[in-house]
């Protein structure tokens, strides 16, 4: 007759290490039925003759850092020689990199490039690797972070470092591929063809929300403990054996659909590949743009490597991804509520324009029977960022760039005045030129493709 023990298991925390375990667990031969529960923290093992010693389990779960008792108590207590909350620990390093990740926005590092579509390759390298320390890492590296937990237990297998950094080198190799085709696609269809940015920006919205809850299961909060984002037992269990190696491909596919997120960075390149008219250009353009965002998010997946292959800094790095994760997730979701025209700072913009409307007199020049205004557009700023125009009047807007890539330099979004984005011109000293004529008095905003530059025109009658 079978017997039955529980155990008390520390470091599982997701759909996959509770396959992991199970599917560990049944290769070893006195065992005959497992039940992970990632909610209960613990594993019941149904078995036949000597019962499974808690030293043996844990040499088998050694390498996947987790920590087997047969007291709970045991099982939920802090060691002794961590000092340091692991919750606490990971609060204080996300804000210094959250703190890093904001000076570095907002002091424009992109300014001191300049490119064009005459550019060589070396200057879009170069514009691919500020786009990874700038708005793209707020959103590709917050993925990367998101998933490094999931891949590490998908590579399970893998002993070397080489090994388990397979997957974030397949996300990688996933985008240059993906970016490289898509670009000659763009070079060849030249200004045919525009991304949509309102299906992207429901994507985003999305794939900010999943974040969130992988973020929350990161930092072991119980409630999001049981909203698994993953397929059922019964077919993650083929997907983590390793003798079915297409669910391992994940990785790639993903790194190949993040073309479609919109980003100042990304968008300023694929607006240049569009202008190249040319498949080997355009294909150049966009491969040396994904080729230099590579350091940035390898260094991420190491990074995350490294710490969960160490079973005293897995859970000290749990909980800095988890906080990073959200806080990306929350920063790329205000954002891109803020392009379809919601978003939580608005209270915050109205008050600042109700000041500036006290400073700021008189209307936009009329000629040619339209209202004149003019702008330029810098890496991480308009200029001017506000506008005053009447009710009724046509108004031309011509939008002048900088040369300067940057979050502002893809494309402007006018809520309310202009039906879709208005596609820039990214070579220096170009005017995009937008008209439209308003209809109802008010303040509307308008911004770049992330929400991140703002500026707003105030209709008057």
């Amino acid at each position: 007759m079978n017997k039955e023990q529980t155990y008390y298991v520390k470091g599982m925390h997701c759909a996959s290490c509770e396959v992991l375990i199970e599917k560990k667990l049944l290769e070893i031969p006195n065992v005959k039925a497992v039940d992970a529960s990632t909610n209960k923290n613990q594993v019941t093992v149904e078995y036949d003759g000597e019962k499974l010693g808690i030293d043996h389990l844990n040499n088998v779960f050694k390498k996947d850092n987790y920590t087997f008792f047969e007291n709970e108590y045991r099982a939920g207590r802090i060691k002794e020689n961590e000092q340091i909350n692991p919750t606490l620990f990971g609060f204080c390093v996300s804000i210094i990199v959250i703190a890093l990740f904001l000076l570095l926005d907002r002091l424009g590092v992109s300014s001191v490039l300049n490119i064009n579509s005459n550019s060589s390759i070396f200057a879009f390298l170069g514009l691919g690797v500020l786009a990874g320390l700038s708005s793209c890492a707020a959103l590709v590296g917050g993925i990367v972070l998101s998933m490094s937990k999931q891949w590490e237990q998908l590579y399970d297998g893998g002993k070397s470092t080489y090994q388990k950094l397979q997957p974030h080198i397949m996300f990688n190799t996933g985008r240059v591929v993906s970016y490289t085709i898509l670009g000659g696609v763009l070079g060849l269809l030249g200004s045919q063809l525009q991304i949509s940015l309102s299906f992207t920006s429901f994507l985003v919205i999305a794939v900010s929300l999943l974040m969130i809850g992988l973020g929350m299961q990161m930092l072991g909060v119980k409630g999001f403990q049981g909203l698994q984002f993953s397929l059922p037992k019964s077919i993650t269990r083929n997907i983590v054996n390793e003798k079915n190696f297409q669910g391992r491909y994940m990785p790639f596919i993903m790194g190949a659909l993040t073309f479609f997120l919109p980003c100042g960075f990304t968008i300023t390149a694929q607006g240049i590949a569009l202008l190249s008219s040319s498949f080997v250009q355009g294909a150049l353009i966009m491969g040396a743009f994904a080729l230099g965002t590579a350091p940035m998010l390898l260094f991420i997946g190491f990074s995350s490597v490294k710490s969960l292959s160490k079973q005293h800094l897995a859970e000290k790095f749990s909980k800095v991804a988890g906080f990073l994760v959200i806080f990306f997730a929350l920063f790329t979701l205000n954002n891109q509520m803020g392009v379809l025209g919601f978003s939580f700072s608005d209270v915050l913009t109205k008050s600042q324009q109700q000041n500036q409307n006290q400073d700021i007199s008189g209307l936009a020049p009329l000629v040619q029977g339209k209202q004149l205004i003019k702008m330029t557009v810098y890496s991480v700023k308009y200029s001017p960022d506000y506008f005053r125009v009447k009710a009724g009047v046509p108004v031309r807007w011509e939008i002048t760039s900088s040369g300067q890539p940057g979050c502002a330099s893809g494309a402007v979004i006018a809520n309310g005045l202009v039906s879709g984005p208005i596609y820039l011109n990214p070579d220096r000293g170009q005017i995009t030129v937008a008209e439209f004529t308003p209809q109802n008095p008010g303040i509307y905003k308008f911004s770049c493709t992330m929400n991140m530059v703002r500026g707003s025109i105030e209709v008057i009658n």
